[in-house]
């Protein structure tokens, strides 16, 4: 059976799009440790990160960079944390976070539950930055 990131990939369950090219997928994180958590997915669905092949390993953090950086234009923030858990979904991802101190990066910590309404403002804030990056 398909992973849910997989379902999100194929639309098969909506999601709010920050990227997507022929390798790999990001989306908001529908229940987010902060806002503007993005999650980064390869379109394949490999279970963890470090079986991807080496190509894709690269790819992975050279489509992400763009991403990370409007993140950190759309959300005041110190850092953007890149974190990798693998323990959620059996198909591997990647984290970007505005961060502000260590704990915000802290996957034990209960995650937040926004509305539509703001998950769309911060999918559009992200949008906006990505299409004006340098």
């Amino acid at each position: 059976m398909a992973s849910i990131f997989s379902r999100i990939i194929a639309a098969e369950i909506p999601s709010y799009k920050i990227a997507e090219n022929e390798h790999f997928y990001a989306f908001l994180d529908v229940f987010p440790l902060v806002p503007g958590h993005v999650l980064v997915v390869p379109k394949i669905e490999i279970d963890f990160i470090f079986d991807a092949p080496d190509e894709l390993l690269k790819e992975w953090l050279l489509f992400a960079k763009p991403i990370a950086q409007a993140i950190q234009k759309a959300f005041p923030c110190n850092r953007v944390g890149l974190s990798v858990i693998g323990l959620e979904v059996p198909h591997a991802h990647m984290h970007l976070l505005p961060i502000n101190q260590a704990d915000d990066i802290n996957f034990t910590r209960e995650k937040l539950k926004p509305t539509a309404t703001e998950l769309e403002e911060s999918q559009r804030l992200i949008l906006l930055h990505l299409v004006h990056s340098d």
